[in-house]
């Protein structure tokens, strides 16, 4: 059996693993706060910078116990986009803020009465199925954002897409050793790799921006119909926390 090093919550990741395990992190997390808000057709701006600021809050209010970073959870794509489709982004803005503000609650109920209830309410037989089901509900945004769903299929996107897949696939079952950790970093590499030997890498919008702008900041509606769509998105999202959480043991 290979002999694996386990770094505990409360040790400091040594420089050289910090560093990649860090890269791939952003990675792995840049990809929900700049997917989410591109799906909803608003700027990732906003959302990076609230994402940053939660995350500082949650490691002010955790001590540092508990290393996390807060990004946008797809579970909100399905609901929010039926509340902006039918009254606005303006109103699914005031549904974030609902949710935020009743799971600010749940969080006081769970450090006043502890956790071991959420067992009962949110057994694991039924926290997998739904984080399994967020994967499962994104595969059709995958295969749109590969080309795949295109009337016209262009090959350098096929490359692309099975080059970056495969070897995240197969790296996770045959790399070894510390590379077996970073199996996602490495496929990053080797999708952009390939998306520079097939000719679709274009840095002109990434020249014509600016490098400072401020976030466009929008004011909160609300409406009781439009929470009540969203709202059930909470239990999800604890799930999901709660999941991060039992990883690191910390609770």
């Amino acid at each position: 059996m290979e002999n694996k090093r386990i770094i505990q919550v409360d040790e400091k990741v040594p420089v050289k693993l910090l560093i990649p395990l860090s890269i791939q992190h952003m990675f792995a997390m840049f990809g929900a706060s700049v997917l989410v808000p591109f799906v909803f057709g608003i700027n990732p701006a906003i959302v990076l910078f609230m994402n940053g600021l939660g995350t500082l809050l949650f490691i002010l209010i955790t001590k540092g116990r508990a290393p996390a970073y807060l990004g946008s959870s797809f579970a909100f794509l399905a609901p929010a986009g039926i509340v902006i489709s039918k009254w606005g982004y303006d109103y699914a803005l005031g549904c974030f803020v609902a949710v935020g503000f009743c799971g600010c609650i749940l969080a006081l109920i769970i450090y006043k009465f502890g956790s071991e209830w959420i067992n009962v309410v949110l057994p694991p037989a039924a926290m997998g199925p739904v984080v399994a089901l967020i994967g499962l509900e994104l595969a059709g945004t995958a295969a749109s954002n590969a080309g795949l769903k295109d009337e016209v299929l262009l090959p350098a996107n096929i490359i692309v897409f099975l080059v970056t897949l495969l070897t995240a696939v197969i790296g996770s079952v045959v790399f070894r050793g510390f590379l077996s950790v970073i199996p996602i970093l490495i496929a990053i590499i080797a999708g952009y790799v390939a998306s520079l030997a097939c000719g679709i890498v274009d840095f002109s919008k990434v020249a014509a921006a600016p490098l400072f702008a401020l976030p466009n900041f929008q004011t909160p509606k609300f409406n009781m119909q439009a929470i009540a769509i969203v709202l059930p998105v909470l239990l999800v999202i604890t799930s999901e926390h709660i999941g991060h959480q039992i990883v690191t043991s910390k609770i």
